[in-house]
This record gives structure tokens, sequence and C-alpha cells, in this order.
């Protein structure tokens, strides 16, 4: 698929169409059940992040969003201190 081709397709993206998009990527499989190629995957993991970056999606609401740092320190309890997000 060209690039404009698909930028156009991103233009064109109803927030129906984004929503099942990234469910498809989370759950691995189209609505109908039938899994995900790993091409398909990846495609429609890269057209969910530039709808994301298109329309302004709140940082926190984005596909892959972790709350909380990165870093090497451990907490009290001696957990990593990262809070994973669904």
């Amino acid at each position: 698929m060209s690039d404009m081709t698909f930028a156009r397709m991103i233009e064109q993206m109803t927030p129906e169409i984004y929503r099942s998009l990234k469910q498809a990527v989370a759950l691995r499989k189209w609505p109908d059940g039938r899994l995900l190629t790993p091409e398909q995957t990846e495609l429609c993991l890269e057209a969910v992040m530039r709808y994301e970056i298109e329309h302004n999606v709140p940082e926190n609401e984005r596909v892959g969003y972790l709350e909380g740092s990165c870093s090497s320190q451990s907490s009290a309890g001696g957990e990593d201190s990262i809070k994973w997000m669904n």
C-alpha cells in the first residue's frame, strides 16, 4: 500500500473503525474471530498509532501507554514502580 493511500485511509477513518482496529490489535483477531496475520497486526497497529496522532488522542489513551516512569530505581518494597495500564 502506498503511503499516500495509507495516509488518506487514516484521514477517512471513523472513530468506530479506530476502536475496532485497536481491539483487533489487542486481541490479535478480527471481530468475527479470525486471527490477524503478523502483517495485518503491523498495519493495524500503524493505522491506530497514526490515527491517535492525527486526531490528538490524549497520550494516556493511546495504544501502549504506560503510567509512571521507566527508571531503574526500585520502590521501598523492592518491586518496580511502573504501573501497567490496559
